[in-house]
């Protein structure tokens, strides 16, 4: 399970650290992609193929589950961290979500997250009230 908020900066050839917390999960390849929300979505490359398969049963009749897997298999990249625990992050993806060189990279679950620093920041000033009100039929069982 990837947990926290983590804050590596993006090198000049488009790389950057993993946080070393992830690197282990991530160390056997991983799946980098566009994301909701102008973010980069990062899944160890187990959870990349149990998301496709998920894909893969919807019907081919369906337009917005045949419009999400054109642009998630699309934007898709699939890499190997070297032994510095780095990711080459693709031009069009770093111009996707908006990435400079202070980056959020955060635990989502069974993914990562990759954020531009104030992108990041701008959603939780906008998300975080909204966190604080949520009631008991949005999150079942809390």
């Amino acid at each position: 399970m990837f947990l926290g908020t983590h804050t590596p900066r993006l090198d000049d050839k488009g790389r950057l650290i993993l946080p070393a917390k992830f690197r282990d999960e991530l160390a056997e390849g991983l799946v980098i992609t566009k994301g909701q929300e102008r973010c980069l979505y990062v899944f160890p490359m187990a959870e990349f193929r149990r998301l496709a398969e998920q894909l893969q049963q919807a019907p081919v009749t369906h337009k917005a589950a045949r419009a999400y897997s054109r642009v998630f298999f699309a934007s898709a990249f699939d890499q190997v961290p070297d032994k510095q625990g780095r990711i080459t992050v693709p031009p069009a993806l770093r111009d996707y979500a908006g990435l400079r060189r202070e980056l959020a990279v955060i635990g989502a679950s069974s993914r990562v997250e990759v954020w531009d620093s104030e992108a990041w920041q701008g959603y939780l000033a906008e998300s975080e009230e909204s966190f604080a009100d949520i009631e008991e039929g949005v999150l079942p069982g809390f």
